[in-house]
C-alpha cells in the first residue's frame, strides 16, 4: 500500500527524473526504504531508469515521459543531438529511436526501460556551441542542440562521408538522410563556423558551409 501523503509527494515529482536519496527522504518512517523503493517499482508507482536512477510513471504523475530530459538525467553534462535532434525539427523523416547525446564525459551507450540512449564525447571548447534549453508539453526544460549544432554533430559521428568532395556530401544529406538541403540556407553559419573551428572534420564542415551558400 502507498499512503495518500507519499502518492501526493510521487505526483509533484512530475515527469523529472530524481535519484534514490530524494525517495529515501520520502520515506523515513519505513525501517527499510529501500525494500520500499523496490516496492514502488514493482507496483508500477516509479520507474528505474538506471542504478540509482528514477521517474515517477506518467499514470500517477499525470504527464508523459519525456526521453529528451531522461537523456540529460542519466550522463551529464550532457545534451541532445544528431539524427534525434533532426527528426526533433523534423529536418529528417525516418523515426530514431536511440537517443544520441554529447558530453565532455567519456562515451558510453545505456540499454533502460525507456530504451537506448548513447553519448559522445567531444572537446570542451566544441561542448557548449549551439546548445538551448527547450521545453516540452509539461512546460519541463532540457538542453538539446541547435539545428546547426545537431547537423554538425551528426556528421561527426558518420564514419562513410568523403572529406574532400562536396558533391558526397551533398548527394549524403540529400539522399542518405534525405534532408532538404534548402532548409539549410537559413541556419546559422556562425555556430556551424565555430565548429568547424573548435571539433573534428573541419573539411567536410567547411563544405557544409559551402553547400549552405550557395
Amino acid at each position: 500500500m502507498i499512503s495518500i501523503e507519499e502518492l501526493h509527494q510521487l505526483k509533484n515529482l512530475g515527469n523529472v527524473p530524481f535519484e534514490a536519496y530524494v525517495l529515501r527522504n520520502m520515506l523515513t518512517n519505513y525501517q527499510s526504504p529501500e525494500k520500499k523503493i523496490l516496492k514502488l517499482v514493482r507496483d508500477g508507482y516509479i520507474i528505474r531508469i538506471k542504478q540509482g536512477l528514477y521517474v515517477v510513471s506518467p499514470e500517477v504523475s499525470g504527464k508523459l515521459l519525456s526521453k529528451e530530459l531522461i537523456a540529460n538525467h542519466i550522463y551529464g553534462p550532457s545534451y541532445v543531438s544528431a539524427h534525434y535532434a533532426l527528426r526533433h525539427y523534423g529536418l529528417i523523416p525516418e523515426m530514431v529511436t536511440e537517443v544520441t547525446s554529447f558530453t565532455t564525459r567519456h562515451t558510453r551507450r545505456f540499454e533502460t526501460s525507456e530504451g537506448y540512449f548513447s553519448y559522445r564525447q567531444v572537446n570542451s571548447e566544441y561542448f557548449p556551441i549551439g546548445i538551448k534549453m527547450a521545453q516540452d508539453d509539461d512546460n519541463v526544460t532540457y538542453l538539446i542542440a541547435t539545428p546547426e549544432k545537431a547537423l554538425c554533430d551528426m556528421i561527426m559521428i558518420e564514419p562513410h562521408i568523403q572529406s574532400q568532395s562536396l558533391s558526397a556530401l551533398a548527394t549524403f544529406l540529400e539522399e542518405d538522410m534525405r534532408i532538404d538541403t534548402d532548409e539549410l540556407k537559413d541556419m546559422n553559419l556562425g555556430i556551424i563556423r565555430k565548429c568547424m573551428e573548435t571539433g573534428n572534420k573541419k573539411q567536410i564542415l567547411a563544405n557544409l558551409i559551402k553547400l549552405m551558400e550557395r
